[in-house]
């Protein structure tokens, strides 16, 4: 019956992301504020919708940043974007510049000031990349990144890449670690999802001028130590 319930949910939200998507490009279009309140107005009716279908809801910990900040956070599954872009005020994120090409999600992602980096280019996909964040560091905004580079399983061990200490240096803001379960109840292959409270943590931020060793230690310090609490805790109680 989950299983049912988790693929109704599924086919609810990309339907859902369509048609408010559509109704809402004229907002969109007219500011990035516009954007911001459609891409809003659309996530409490996936949370809405994952809580009734799916028995899952989320908790915010710590405090998210406002204004010029950085965000490094864990990542797990799409259940963990969404949370981010809910509970920051103006989120910016790194993205696959394929992703420009998918229906909606691009026109949003581009409105909002999301930085597309080309997959399998090295170093000048990184350099363009650089380039870009630096010209556009003025913008209003959070910077979201994910330090790991790609979704990795609960309790899975993965690198922490050096690029997001250039970033950090070149962002010159203070960078907030943020710390996930979502791995748990929203899988990163499958459609089931599972009832519980996903949870993601905001730390304390770590100030700008920071060394490199002293950055990618710490983050992944207190990352990784705060995630590995957090499984412990679902685990326990739910089960997952």
């Amino acid at each position: 019956m989950q299983m049912i319930r988790s693929a109704i949910f599924q086919i609810w939200m990309y339907g859902m992301m369509m048609v408010i998507g559509t109704i809402g490009l004229p907002c969109a279009i007219w500011s990035r504020a516009g954007a911001y309140w459609v891409i809003d107005k659309y996530l409490d009716l996936v949370f809405w919708s994952l809580r009734v279908m799916c028995g899952l809801t989320y908790e915010v910990r710590g405090t998210p940043p406002t204004g010029h900040a950085m965000v490094a956070s864990k990542h797990q599954c799409f259940l963990d974007v969404l949370i981010l872009v809910k509970s920051l005020p103006q989120p910016k994120f790194i993205f696959k510049r394929s992703l420009v090409w998918v229906p909606i999600l691009g026109i949003y992602a581009l409105r909002t000031g999301a930085t597309t980096v080309s997959r399998g280019k090295g170093a000048e996909s990184f350099q363009d990349m650089m380039a870009r964040i630096a010209a556009n560091k003025s913008e209003p905004g959070q910077f979201v990144i994910y330090p790991q580079g790609t979704r990795v399983l609960p309790g899975v061990k993965a690198r922490y890449k050096e690029g997001v200490y250039a970033i950090y240096r070149t962002y010159d803001a203070p960078c907030t670690p943020a710390a996930v379960n979502t791995g748990l109840f929203w899988p990163r292959t499958g459609l089931i999802r599972r009832p519980g409270v996903a949870v993601v943590e905001f730390l304390d931020p770590i100030e700008p001028g920071s060394s490199k060793d002293d950055f990618m230690g710490e983050l992944e310090h207190r990352i990784e130590t705060a995630s590995d609490l957090l499984h412990v805790e679902a685990q326990t109680k739910f089960n997952v």
